[in-house]
């Protein structure tokens, strides 16, 4: 039970600070460039407690950890966005879109950056400290790369749609109502099945984990961690 709850101790701030600022830093690029439906709402606040989804922030993040799941999975509540109020639409949906990974990106930087004091903390608080920060560096930077897979609904695909242009944009957007299934049958179906014919299909360690990697090691060598 010890080790359990030093584990939830190390993971729960990292995970509930990606996901949630993730989704106010839509919000607050949504607001600034014409639409205010978030904020009216208000869910233009980096105060995690705002964004929190009982089921994807709480539950989820818990039953992985409480399993012992090589992997954490979660989400906040999306924040609404009314894109026929940007004052520039096209241009200003890919903005939007982008606002949640970039922040993502940003946390992933302070995290390894912060190491350096970290490490000149007396343990036991220095080590638990280290621990915080380097799943804060992981986590930020996973859920950056995964949310820019170019696949509705996820920011990639909405990036993806504001860029192609209208005749092409338009069928990749209808791929939105699909994009979860997909999803779902990428990351934990084609797997299971590639584990009975005996192939291995991990597509979520292709598209992700291999890129992911490569950016915290370039993060790590950009603050000086070598």
């Amino acid at each position: 039970m010890s080790s359990l709850l030093f584990t939830a101790s190390i993971w729960v701030l990292p995970v509930l600070f990606a996901i949630t600022l993730h989704e106010a830093a839509h919000g607050w690029v949504a607001w600034r460039l014409g639409d205010d439906t978030a904020k009216r709402l208000g869910r233009v606040t980096f105060n995690p407690l705002a964004h929190i989804d009982r089921v994807g922030t709480i539950l989820l993040p818990a039953l992985l950890l409480f399993v012992r799941a090589p992997f954490l999975f979660g989400w906040a509540k999306p924040v609404p966005v009314d894109f026929g109020r940007l004052r520039r639409p096209r241009r200003d949906m890919i903005l939007v879109a982008a606002a949640g990974p970039g922040i993502n990106i940003v946390m992933a930087v302070l995290s390894a950056a912060a190491l350096h004091l970290a490490f000149l903390a007396p343990d036991p608080a220095g080590d638990w400290l280290q621990r915080n920060l380097i799943n804060s560096l992981r986590i930020n930077v996973i859920l950056a790369v995964f949310n820019m897979l170019p696949l509705p609904p996820l920011d990639g695909g909405r990036v993806l749609v504001g860029l192609l242009p209208p005749n092409l944009a338009w069928r990749v957007a209808k791929l939105e109502r699909a994009g979860m299934f997909i999803l779902i049958g990428l990351i934990f179906i084609l797997p299971l099945i590639g584990q009975q014919i005996g192939v291995r299909l991990n597509v979520f360690a292709w598209l992700v984990g291999t890129p992911a990697l490569y950016l915290m090691r370039l993060i790590a060598t950009a603050v000086g961690l070598g």
